[in-house]
């Protein structure tokens, strides 16, 4: 009996992968917009528009002393001792006769600079703990947990007070000293994140196929961690730049003649009564850069949101 024809049978697609590749298609449109919500969202919000435009004047004013300050921040006149704001000096003159809008003007870079580079100081040891703390667990968990624990029941300005003293009078040690009190903020804020995203489907599917931690930590839980971090940096800058004010006013922080808005309420509080303007446009100062931080925060914080993209 003769056998029958057989034809070869060819392998068919799926119809499950067709429906993929148009989702993903989809997707991959629906990304760009995704990015630009958070945008969008952050330009509505006019507190946090307020407040990077309060930041970026700071900023600029700071970049720029140089050229815009009018008078050298350190050149002393006793012909001008503690004179009124006038058109001369438009926000008057200190004890020594120095331009206080020249002092404000160069403050502004002391101020920024202990309030970003602490707080830089305070990320890069930070957040490497943390990730480590909630990938790896166990006993790295445990050591890590425990210091930043140690850490955080010591209130953070008297943390950094004390570190300050210890290390010596200086803006640098001020800032190293601000530094390491602010970081177990991020340590706790890394793992917790750390901990959350390491659950996920993709995390455990990029373990199967066999990536090495450092490149998941890298490359999939350090993408997802960073929002949180953008926005508490943003709000911690805010909180770095009072305490290195009052470092600078118990005179660990810049010292004299060198300009800082914190050393200049130093000097200011005892003239209160005979110069109240000493003390007014430094306040005034902090104030308003202290404020536009939490706006600029504030805003961040809702815009990096991901419940709401």
């Amino acid at each position: 009996m003769a056998a029958l024809p057989t034809t070869p049978s060819t392998p068919s697609t799926p119809p499950v992968s067709v429906a993929a590749s148009a989702s993903a298609a989809a997707s991959a449109e629906r990304l760009p917009r995704r990015r630009h919500r958070g945008l969008r969202k952050f330009a509505r919000n006019r507190a946090a528009v307020a407040g990077a435009i309060i930041v970026a004047f700071a900023v600029l004013v700071a970049l720029l002393a140089p050229l815009i300050s009018p008078y050298d921040p350190i050149a002393t006149s006793f012909m001008a001792v503690r004179q009124a704001p006038s058109a001369l000096h438009w926000f008057g003159t200190d004890e020594l006769g120095r331009d206080i809008l020249a002092r404000m003007i160069y403050g502004a870079r002391a101020s920024l600079a202990a309030g970003v580079v602490s707080v830089g100081i305070a990320v890069i040891i930070g957040v490497p703990l943390g990730l480590l703390a909630g990938y790896f667990g166990r006993w790295v968990d445990a050591i890590v947990s425990r210091l930043a624990d140690a850490l955080l029941s010591i209130p953070f300005l008297i943390l950094a007070i004390a570190m300050a003293a210890f290390l010596g009078a200086s803006l640098t040690n001020a800032m190293i000293a601000i530094g390491v009190s602010a970081m177990p903020r991020f340590v706790r804020l890394a793992r917790g994140q750390a901990l959350t995203v390491k659950a996920e489907e993709y995390v455990e599917g990029a373990r199967a196929i066999g990536l090495s931690d450092t490149r998941i930590i890298v490359r999939y839980i350090l993408p997802n961690v960073l929002p949180p971090i953008i926005v508490q940096a943003s709000l911690t800058v805010a909180t770095a730049i009072i305490a290195e004010a009052s470092l600078s006013f118990l005179g660990l922080g810049q010292l004299p003649p060198m300009p800082s808005w914190g050393s200049m309420l130093n000097t200011a509080k005892d003239f209160v009564e005979q110069a109240p303007w000493m003390s007014i446009f430094p306040g005034i100062a902090i104030f308003l850069t202290v404020l536009g931080f939490n706006l600029l925060g504030d805003g961040l914080r809702d815009a990096l949101d991901p419940r709401e993209q």
